[in-house]
């Protein structure tokens, strides 16, 4: 993949070899983001699980004490009181069976995160191709299946993400801005990785956190010493 002139120059005051301390990894990756819009920090974090083994997975979800700084968009499936609870609640999005010919036919993909209640996962159900592959699908342990609905919107609205392996055992996952202060990207850098060490699976043997790279969305990678982390 070829970069920009950019992109190299803000690249050659990152040492690829070097490990950093999280303080300085994102003060790096402030600086070496230089696109015209506000770009979103990631952090990428390879596991030592095999997620081919059902006991070997991690997913679930966090509230970052800051937020996302992104507006997320709450699509929710539920009927009666419950698609009164949610529009009250401030989902952008409510409905049932008549969602899915829109979202089957029309390739409808404007909201970021799918809610259902229990009742209505049949329905959801015969999405499962369309919204699986896209990470859409809802899910017990992300708190996105529950006849609680109203909290789950508050909390995804609060800044709630969802972490889990993809096929390469990393997690990717955006923690906030270029725009947060230097701290309270560690403040939701620290309420992630620590969610993820309690998800620790308990048939892993061996090293659970292999690297933490840091990055905002067109800038270079910046490797976090993940010993130091575990040890502070």
């Amino acid at each position: 993949m070829k970069h920009g002139k950019k992109y190299q120059e803000a690249a050659k005051a990152i040492d690829r070899m070097n490990q950093y301390d999280v303080a300085e990894a994102f003060d790096l990756v402030q600086k070496s983001a230089t696109a015209k819009f506000d770009e979103t920090v990631e952090v990428h974090i390879r596991t030592g699980c095999d997620g081919r083994h059902a006991d070997q997975q991690i997913r679930g979800a966090v509230v970052l004490p800051n937020g996302t700084g992104k507006q997320v968009r709450v699509l929710v499936f539920a009927k009666g009181e419950k698609e009164k609870e949610a529009m009250e609640a401030g989902a952008d999005f409510v409905g049932a069976e008549e969602l899915i010919p829109k979202i089957q036919n029309e390739n409808w993909f404007e909201y970021d995160v799918v809610v259902a209640t229990p009742d209505m996962m049949g329905v959801v159900g015969r999405l499962g191709k369309i919204l699986g592959p896209k990470g859409l699908m809802p899910n017990p342990k992300a708190g996105t299946v529950t006849m609680d609905v109203a909290k789950a919107i508050a909390e995804i609205k609060a800044g709630k993400i969802e972490y889990r392996l993809d096929k390469a055992n990393i997690v990717h996952c955006p923690i906030g801005k270029v725009s947060f202060s230097n701290e309270q990207l560690q403040e939701n850098f620290k309420a992630l990785t620590d969610a993820i060490i309690k998800a620790r699976p308990a048939a892993l043997k061996g090293t659970y956190l292999k690297s933490i790279t840091v990055a905002s969305t067109m800038g270079p990678g910046v490797k976090i010493n993940v010993t130091k982390l575990l040890n502070a």
